[in-house]
């Protein structure tokens, strides 16, 4: 007889919806990962974060960095958000995974927002070789802990009245 497998994902409810809006706005870093345009090989690096106004992460990036011409060449990416804890098994911590695409925002209409969350980003901030980036959701999997897995969805990360507050 065969084994019935169980799916370990748990259908998504608001309580796992609220926590990776939480992870997304509470965060000031990411691991960004792309694919290298000349090799066909991930990158994965460390970028600087604020939360948009919608929920959807906002960054700034350098057209001198390697990530930002793999971005140009290809602007599907992956972000890792959240941080393991000061102790027990870093894997029982919550983490959220986002699929994204990333595309051009507004930095001048954005200056004050940025700059609100990243003050001494004003020492570089209007230098010609940055550009601010909104990373779009396509697809989210949070890990909310040990036997806490979600599939989510662009909607199911926007901000509501009712659950996460809206970035400062």
């Amino acid at each position: 007889m065969a084994e019935k497998t169980t799916d370990p994902i748990r259908p998504t409810d608001e309580e796992a919806r609220a926590l990776a809006r939480g992870l997304i706005a509470g965060a000031r870093h990411a691991a960004l990962g792309v694919i290298d345009p000349e090799t066909g090989s991930p990158i994965v690096t460390r970028i600087a974060v604020v939360p948009g106004r919608d929920g959807v992460p906002l960054t700034l990036v350098s057209t001198l960095s390697n990530h930002t011409a793999a971005l140009e060449a290809n602007r599907a990416c992956s972000l890792l958000f959240g941080e393991p804890g000061a102790k027990g098994d870093p894997l029982t911590h919550p983490r959220l995974t986002l699929q994204a695409r990333a595309e051009a925002a507004d930095k001048t209409a954005l200056k004050a927002h940025y700059l609100g969350h990243y003050p001494k980003a004003q020492l570089y901030y209007d230098f010609g070789d940055f550009r601010l980036l909104r990373l779009a959701p396509v697809a989210a999997f949070l890990n909310g802990g040990f036997g806490k897995a979600y599939r989510l969805t662009p909607e199911d990360l926007r901000p509501t009245s009712a659950g996460s507050p809206p970035p400062p």
